[in-house]
């Protein structure tokens, strides 16, 4: 099949590497001429664990290319996806359907033969309807539909959650676009489920899965706060209850609060839509109140540990907001980072593969470290904002050595099976005492 993807983000890119690896021809489009000159030398523009190779494998092999041009891209196409950006309104917090419109009036004079529509990108309810009648209106003599393909790749893990999905979500309204579908998804045939709904119930399903799952995330957040408070183990009480199969184990690690380009954007837009529509979603608009808080008594749990020592110096290890990729798009550590600095802190960072974006948001108000040692130099305190696996694997003996004053602040839990307090570190992780 032809395919072209319209966004080369980090849904976009991984998705179009992952067909042309199943042996699509893949386009990829993308109005940013700087964007498509490097995908086209052959360079990642994003970093995803495990996508290099496949990128460069499927790029040799012709099956992967790279436009800046729509007409060149969605010319005789299959399927078209369109994977653009819907960031949360400023002062509504509801989704910006911008460039979802714009892609789709500008993809409409190019259609030949028919052609199924795709979006990929997290759209509100109704969005397809949107869609469908812009592109009748720039090109009335189209033959296509317009169908909602929700993505559930997750950052750092998004290779291998294309080539092993929970389950492929596809909303139609006919019989003739659920055809073109099959015939796509078929290397997926009894490997995962595959959910034919309508066209609203897939717009739905995304938000209602992350709204849950950010839900999910907080709750362990206050209980591991109980657990602290009561004299209880958070690791103890998350293993009891993820052993109900009602409740699952996944998404109960107690952290500083949910964030990336997902849960915060899509918790506050199914909320919004729920006032739309008139059914308050109560819960999770509480939810969203409570991680926003939670960032700002984060950075006050590490500042109490500095608290009258003159000009301290706090190390910071991780600014993506996950491990596994480099993006620090609403990213709970850049938030602390960002609260402290307003309390006149001062900061040495080091993140494994997020120091650029990183440093597009920073500046110059903090300090940059090439690695997680050279951080922790000096330091009064350390802080584990992101839980990248070598931070786990960090020779405590040498990291006590070089620091001013040994206490740590891990806020993702990675060094408690190391037991710090034994090499005389002031230690403090989350949900327990």
């Amino acid at each position: 099949m032809k395919i072209g993807i319209i966004g080369t983000g980090y849904v976009g890119l991984p998705t179009g590497v992952g067909f042309a690896e199943l042996g699509n021809k893949v386009v990829c489009i993308d109005k940013d001429e700087v964007k498509i000159k490097a995908l086209k030398a052959g360079k990642l523009t994003i970093f995803e664990d495990g996508l290099e190779t496949l990128f460069q494998q499927n790029v040799r092999d012709g099956r992967l290319g790279f436009t800046s041009s729509t007409a060149e891209g969605v010319k005789e196409a299959d399927v078209v996806l369109i994977a653009v950006g819907t960031p949360p309104d400023p002062v509504t917090k509801e989704a910006d359907l911008h460039y979802i419109y714009s892609a789709a009036a500008e993809l409409a004079p190019h259609l030949t033969g028919y052609t199924v529509i795709a979006t990929k990108s997290t759209v509100p309810v109704g969005t397809g309807d949107e869609v469908e009648k812009i592109i009748r209106k720039n090109n009335p003599h189209a033959e296509f539909d317009v169908v909602s393909l929700p993505e559930f790749l997750r950052e750092g893990f998004a290779v291998h959650d294309f080539f092993a999905p929970d389950r492929i979500v596809v909303g139609i309204n006919n019989s003739r676009a659920e055809s073109v579908l099959k015939e796509m998804y078929k290397p997926f045939e009894g490997k995962a489920p595959v959910l034919f709904v309508n066209r609203r119930s897939a717009e739905t399903i995304k938000y209602a899965s992350n709204a849950f799952l950010a839900m999910k995330i907080h709750y362990i957040n206050e209980m591991a706060d109980f657990c602290e408070k009561a004299g209880a183990d958070i690791f103890d009480v998350a293993k009891g209850m993820g052993l109900d199969r009602r409740i699952g184990e996944r998404f109960l690690n107690p952290g500083p609060g949910y964030g990336g380009s997902c849960f915060p954007k899509d918790t506050n837009a199914m909320a919004w839509m729920g006032k739309k529509y008139g059914a308050p979603l109560t819960l999770i608009e509480a939810a969203i109140r409570g991680n926003d808080l939670r960032k700002t008594k984060m950075a006050e749990r590490i500042l109490r540990q500095v608290q009258g020592i003159k000009q301290a110096k706090i190390a910071v290890w991780g600014l993506a907001f996950k491990n596994g990729t480099d993006d620090v798009r609403e990213s709970p550590a850049l938030q602390i980072v960002e609260q402290m600095l307003k309390n006149g802190a001062r900061l040495c960072v080091f993140d494994p593969k997020a120091m650029g974006n990183a440093s597009r948001v920073l500046g110059d108000s903090v300090e940059y470290a090439s690695s997680e040692l050279e951080a922790a130099k000096d330091a009064d305190v350390l802080a584990i904002l992101t839980e990248w696996d070598n931070f786990a694997s960090v020779n405590l003996t040498e990291l006590k050595a070089i620091m001013r004053q040994p206490k740590i602040v891990d806020l993702r839990n990675m060094l408690k099976s190391k037991q710090p307090e034994r090499l005389g570190f002031v230690y403090q992780c989350i949900g327990k005492i």
